[in-house]
């Protein structure tokens, strides 16, 4: 059974993903920087796959460091996560985002 209750390490990587805006896209990697464990993008990777809190925590907001879409997006696969960008106005080509145009700085 998968516990309800995020890791402290997952609890800060969702509280990180939070404040990447509408409109705006961060990576993995950018994620796991911005919670103090660089080098440490394919956990955050793991610990949104596994997000209790989606709708509250943007999960659809991360890519990989070339703004490729996640493939097994957990919350309806790729193109789920496609509408979901493109709904908040961030263009998705062949299943990348432009990082220069959407990246959160």
């Amino acid at each position: 059974m998968i516990s309800k209750t995020p890791t402290a390490f997952a609890a800060a990587v969702y509280k990180a993903v939070t404040e990447v805006p509408e409109g705006k896209v961060a990576t993995y990697a950018q994620i796991a920087l911005m919670c103090g464990h660089r080098g440490a993008a394919r956990a955050v990777g793991n610990a949104l796959h596994v997000n209790p809190f989606f709708g509250t925590v943007p999960c659809h907001r991360v890519v990989n460091a070339q703004g490729r879409l996640a493939p097994d997006f957990a919350f309806g696969g790729i193109d789920a996560q496609r509408r979901l960008l493109e709904a908040e106005g961030v263009a998705v080509i062949d299943g990348i985002v432009d990082l220069d145009k959407y990246q959160y700085r």
